[in-house]
């Protein structure tokens, strides 16, 4: 009847980066804390975790010799975003 949730989207940080790049695709690091709230620790460690199971990519480059990390989301991350989605969903209408 219910839908498993999936647990790496399941945590409010990773949930929140992945519903900010479904919107834009790619984002720096510091659009993401910004817009977040966390600090930058956690969402390290939290960006981390998505790109182990695929569902970001991460670039690391330099702009004006500052360093710039970029987020991008991945197909396999859209498809679990839209998963986790319909499955919140089936608990919304059971």
């Amino acid at each position: 009847m219910f839908d498993e949730l999936d647990p790496i989207l399941h945590s409010q940080l990773r949930l929140a980066v992945m519903s900010l790049l479904i919107g834009v695709r790619e984002a720096e690091f510091t659009f993401l804390k910004e817009k977040t709230n966390a600090t930058a620790g956690n969402l390290s460690v939290q960006i981390s975790k998505l790109k182990d199971a695929g569902y970001i990519d991460v670039v690391k480059q330099f702009k004006d010799n500052y360093p710039q990390t970029i987020c991008k989301i991945t197909k396999k991350g859209i498809d679990a975003f839209e998963m986790y989605v319909s499955a919140l969903q089936s608990y919304m209408n059971p």
